[in-house]
């Protein structure tokens, strides 16, 4: 017998837009390689898979949850953990009141239903930094202009442009981009929003790891919401990620907590034979 995947779209209340991720509900732990073979056969920014943690041998409730580009697993991944607490509640294996809970590599999460039927995440805070970044990582990202502010937050480099115009025009050259950024994560290029009815934009460029231009990335807003946080003055954020698909975010900036909210939508189940 096979097992099911599901293709959601996260960060998104439609479908084919946000951040298509597959998810893959096992009752038992799977070869570390045989995950990556489906995360490359996928072909989508991540994979998500995930077990009940009992069949580890652990009396600890939850389950254990991973996630894999098609190049190589990741410490964290929001889209991700949101497409599959819409799995587990949608599927009937998770009671719709009840928090999913996950332990991953980056300890443990959860995740809630909220009145209005979003979806939160509680995820780790991260706090960027001022500080230098590789020489020619402006003309990668084809910045038109010196940043209003660079430096790193936690295994991305993190810049603020002028404008969300420009941030809109960007069009990285992939290949120096990855070599500039191996042995990080990834870059995220924030600005000020130019739309209505958003605290600011963003986009996120993470091309050594497999992924050119991640569409709606629930990650990186552990960062900008701190960010922009400090420069607004609120804890309560909208937020949209202008790639071509495009990412609707709320994020809620608690002291030592994010939590980034967001919708998702079933787009696709099949057999993995």
């Amino acid at each position: 017998m096979g097992f099911e995947i599901v293709q959601v779209d996260a960060f998104t209340d439609w479908p084919f837009a946000g951040n298509p991720a597959a998810v893959c509900v096992m009752a038992a732990p799977a070869d570390e390689g045989w995950m990556q073979q489906v995360a490359r056969e996928m072909n989508l920014s991540e994979t998500a898979f995930l077990w009940p943690l009992s069949a580890e041998g652990s009396q600890e409730p939850g389950l254990r949850l991973r996630w894999f580009t098609p190049a190589v697993e990741v410490d964290l991944c929001g889209h991700a953990t949101l497409a599959s607490s819409h799995v587990l509640w949608e599927t009937g294996r998770l009671p719709a009141g009840e928090p999913a809970r996950f332990l991953t590599r980056s300890g443990r999460l959860s995740a809630r239903r909220l009145p209005d039927g979003w979806i939160e995440l509680d995820f780790p805070r991260v706090d960027p930094a001022e500080g230098p970044v590789p020489e020619g990582l402006a003309a990668a990202l084809d910045l038109r202009g010196a940043p209003r502010w660079a430096g790193r937050a936690g295994d991305d480099f993190f810049v603020e442009v002028g404008s969300e115009a420009e941030l809109s025009a960007l069009s990285p050259d992939f290949r120096k981009l990855a070599e500039l950024t191996a042995g990080a994560r990834g870059a995220i290029v924030t600005s000020r929003p130019e739309r209505a009815g958003v605290d600011f934009v963003s986009r996120f460029f993470a091309p050594s790891a497999g992924i050119d231009e991640d569409p709606a990335t629930g990650s990186s807003h552990c960062a900008l919401g701190p960010y922009w946080a400090r420069l607004l003055g609120k804890t309560e954020l909208a937020a949209f990620q202008a790639s071509a698909r495009g990412g609707h975010l709320r994020v809620r900036v608690g002291a030592d907590r994010v939590y980034p909210q967001g919708q998702a939508v079933t787009v696709l189940r099949g057999e993995l034979v």
